[in-house]
């Protein structure tokens, strides 16, 4: 048995992946609003009001958990499981909100003896997966560039309560940031500058910065929420430039020449769930975690998605 944790929009996507791959799966939701539209997307019935009240009728724990609940509530949700004993959760990026929210989940899945992973779904995407496999082809990377931008004017109409929004590098932008530092190694070292603010974005609005990572890459990055541009990572080996952008697809540039070329993947299970998400739950269900973001990883890299945010 499979618990999933919130009925929203991201949960309907997880159930039809979950129903595809013929797992039995609970889904425990808060509000009625969101559980009537899940069950009318879906057919599944949702056990409403809350996960704290679910777990006072003493339920018998499941082989694992999802976490898909807003972002300012997935830290509480998470702990929730793991000191009931539940004793594998996925949940959805970023985890935690602070240092110490990673840090405490990291500390108290250890102790009770529960693995948790960080839902980055775009490690899974079949254009991340082909890429990883013409890296290793090729020697390795050798350096990588990525861009974070948000849309500003798009971002500050969603309906997303203010602490997400004040930290939405974090709550969103990790997307690029994880995919990037897990194709090219995790920062060792790093400068980071920030300029300007939004409204909703206090800590700044314009971000660059550059470093080298622990595989010995060099890498730099950009983004102007204030102007145009678009989520994209660059990842070059000896022979060839790679390019996500969007990074649903994968693009070459040879060495020695200048045409950009689309190169074909079979996406066919992107294009029938949401990308990435199938084989993200494939790998967390099964226990081949390889390609899974552990807490342990998130704890390293939480205060680099800081100092790059302009938080710290």
């Amino acid at each position: 048995m499979i618990w999933l944790v919130g009925s929203g929009l991201m949960s309907i996507d997880y159930a039809k992946v979950l129903e595809s791959q013929q797992h039995d799966y609970l889904v425990i939701g808060r509000g009625k609003r969101s559980a009537t539209d899940f069950t009318a997307q879906t057919g599944k019935e949702v056990i409403q009001g809350g996960l704290e009240s679910f777990l006072d009728s003493a339920p018998e724990l499941p082989k694992a958990a999802i976490v898909s609940v807003g972002v300012a509530q997935l830290y509480e949700t998470t702990l929730a499981l793991i000191e009931a004993g539940v004793k594998k959760i996925l949940v959805e990026k970023p985890g935690g909100m602070s240092q110490i929210e990673v840090d405490t989940l990291h500390q108290r899945s250890q102790t009770n003896a529960c693995k948790v992973y960080i839902a980055y779904n775009r490690r899974f995407f079949s254009s991340v997966l082909a890429l990883e496999n013409k890296i290793k082809e090729e020697g390795g990377v050798t350096s990588f560039n990525f861009e974070l931008t948000e849309w500003a004017h798009v971002i500050e109409k969603i309906d997303k309560p203010e602490s997400a929004l004040k930290k939405w590098f974090l709550a969103n932008s990790t997307h690029v940031a994880d995919l990037a530092f897990y194709l090219g190694g995790r920062p060792k070292e790093l400068a980071s500058f920030v300029q300007g603010k939004l409204a909703w974005h206090p800590a700044a609005s314009v971000f660059s910065g550059a470093g080298i990572s622990d595989s010995g890459a060099l890498f730099n990055y950009a983004a102007n929420w204030e102007s145009a541009g678009r989520w994209s990572v660059e990842v070059l080996t000896k022979e060839n430039r790679y390019i996500l952008r969007p990074i649903e697809t994968l693009q070459v540039q040879r060495r020695g020449t200048i045409p950009i070329v689309d190169i074909d993947i079979d996406n066919s299970l992107d294009l029938q769930f949401k990308p990435g998400l199938y084989k993200q739950v494939e790998s967390f269900l099964s226990g081949d975690d390889k390609f899974l973001c552990k807490i342990e990883e998130q704890v390293l890299l939480f205060s680099t998605y800081e100092k790059m945010a302009g938080y710290l």
